[in-house]
């Protein structure tokens, strides 16, 4: 393993522990967000922050989107800060000739990213790596519907408490919570929680899927609101 691939890596090791350690940072209080650069300097200092607020865009000829999601769902991990769904089997992203292995997917109540300053009640991300550690996170939002997402509902079936974790028997695939459409916005990002790690790769999809208030109000119950402020685009260009 060479040394570019060690730090990568390291990297990667290091932004998973900040979003499990609940101890270290928190949404709002003496730790909250707008003292998230006392402790992690990219938070303050970083230019590619994100979430963003997706206004103008650049139209692109952008790649397809290959999402082969084979495996499933295999427990949820409250790590105070989100809920976290982490997954067993082949779950891959294909794009622009890279391969990124999905890692787990987590929620935000309201959404982080919003579109022509709008936020939408859930946004889930789906959290990608490459053998590099690289990162790739896939977007996707939920506005307020009667009917909600199928997958949703088996998913939040029983929630766990701070700290815990439930293992899950029903088989659910994670692509189950991905709208059908893949047009996507696309821009380069950050990790939205602290270290706020820069040079992730950001495909927000533009098709919003379902959640009932009832699905939105059970995640937003337990986890709190857990979005970080849009940050400032700077230089960067959105894509789509």
């Amino acid at each position: 393993m060479n040394t570019t691939t060690k730090t990568a890596l390291l990297i990667l090791a290091t932004c998973w522990a900040a979003q499990g350690t609940a101890a270290e940072w928190h949404y709002e209080g003496p730790h909250g967000v707008e003292h998230w650069g006392e402790q992690f300097v990219t938070c303050a200092e970083g230019v590619n922050q994100s979430p963003v607020d997706i206004t103008e865009t650049l139209s692109a000829e952008l790649a397809p989107l290959h999402i082969d999601y084979q495996g499933q769902v295999s427990e949820l991990v409250n790590n105070g800060h989100t809920i976290q769904a982490n997954v067993s089997g082949q779950n891959t992203l294909t794009i622009e000739g890279e391969t990124f292995t999905l890692k787990q997917f987590h929620f935000h109540t309201p959404s982080e990213n919003t579109i022509q300053h709008k936020h939408y009640p859930l946004e889930a991300h789906f959290v990608h790596a490459n053998p590099q550690g690289n990162l790739a996170v896939i977007a996707a939002m939920f506005e307020s519907g009667p009917r909600g997402n199928p997958a949703l509902k088996t998913l939040l079936t029983r929630l766990p408490k701070n700290g815990d974790r439930i293992t899950l028997s029903d088989a659910l695939s994670p692509v189950s919570l991905l709208p059908r459409e893949r047009e996507y916005y696309r821009f380069n990002g950050s990790l939205t929680t602290p270290p706020c790690t820069e040079g992730v790769r950001w495909y927000v999809m533009k098709e919003p899927q379902a959640s009932t208030p009832a699905q939105t109000s059970a995640l937003q119950e337990i986890m709190g609101s857990n979005a970080r402020p849009v940050q400032p685009l700077n230089a960067r260009v959105v894509l789509q």
